[in-house]
């Protein structure tokens, strides 16, 4: 498979199956961000799926893939933090802040920021095109949040300090999708990178900022649904995280960046019909310019 996996990095065929890895990322993205922000507290149904995905990735890890080569170690390391950053401050904004108003933020702020880390760290060169796409996308942005300073009721105390923290929290998205990029080009088998990857990010801290949190609660969600949570999270993560890793691999960073964060539609959707948030034409309008940048995007590369 990773053989595979080499003969087609950089190929047309490689392109079409890292658009589909991306597009796919979106959709299982804006899953992973809701159960998250569902009925049980975002910092527990995060150590649980953290957890989950820890657990079912260390046999892969130990016995299936290569273990990885030496000059990987510090590669993890960083990674690891980065993460661990970006899950602290997401935990923060989804305390915060509404699901449909923090989300679309977060997954696009990032974008921006990775296109400028690809260009650095890769090479990666935007069209005139592509950045009118990135454009569209960043007014979408802006667009929502300026909309929802302006006319969300809920929370209003909090709103700003969640906008802030979205903010912050797509900055650390772009860190760790240039980051990660970089990690899976750097070992053979990227497949030792994903389970390596979900192994180590999995089992080392949110699990147990979860279960301390858990145990000083004076009401307790019982643990049985939130483990099923977490089991269901840690399978969209597999897929979602995996693939987008995966789509960095094949093709350019930035534009798999672009197209991931399509699943601000999906999240939006996701809020309205699941979550049971108010979305309304607005916002909902502002959202598909956030998608429309990324079929721009992609279209013009």
């Amino acid at each position: 498979m990773a053989d595979w996996v080499a003969s087609i990095e950089g190929t047309e065929a490689g392109h079409q199956l890292a658009l589909i890895l991306a597009l796919s990322a979106a959709v299982l993205h804006a899953v992973f961000g809701a159960l998250q922000k569902g009925r049980h507290d975002p910092w527990l149904s995060r150590g649980a799926i953290d957890f989950s995905y820890g657990a079912m990735a260390a046999p892969v890890a130990l016995f299936v893939v290569p273990w990885p080569e030496p000059h990987m170690w510090p590669i993890f390391g960083v990674v690891f933090l980065i993460h661990l950053g970006y899950k602290i401050a997401q935990g923060y904004t989804y305390t915060k802040g509404a699901y449909t108003v923090v989300y679309p933020v977060v997954r696009g702020t990032g974008p921006l920021f990775t296109v400028i880390g690809a260009y650095l760290l890769f090479g990666e060169v935007f069209t005139l095109t592509q950045w009118l796409g990135v454009g569209v996308l960043l007014a979408g942005i802006f667009g929502l949040a300026a909309y929802n300073l302006v006319h969300w009721q809920l929370d209003r105390d909090t709103l700003k300090p969640a906008l802030a923290l979205a903010v912050l929290t797509g900055g650390f998205v772009a860190l760790y999708t240039t980051y990660d990029a970089y990690g899976i080009r750097a070992t053979a088998d990227p497949f030792t990178f994903l389970a390596w990857f979900f192994f180590i990010d999995g089992l080392t801290v949110m699990p147990w900022l979860a279960a301390a949190r858990w145990a000083r609660m004076t009401h307790r969600p019982t643990l049985g649904p939130l483990m099923v949570r977490g089991l269901a999270g840690g399978l969209v993560a597999f897929l979602s995280f995996g693939a987008v890793m995966m789509a960095t691999r094949l093709d350019k960073v930035g534009e798999a960046a672009v197209l991931r964060e399509t699943s601000t539609v999906f999240a939006a959707l996701i809020g309205w019909l699941v979550l049971g948030e108010t979305v309304g034409p607005r916002r909902m309008a502002l959202m598909a310019l956030i998608a429309a940048g990324a079929v721009i995007v992609e279209m013009g590369g």
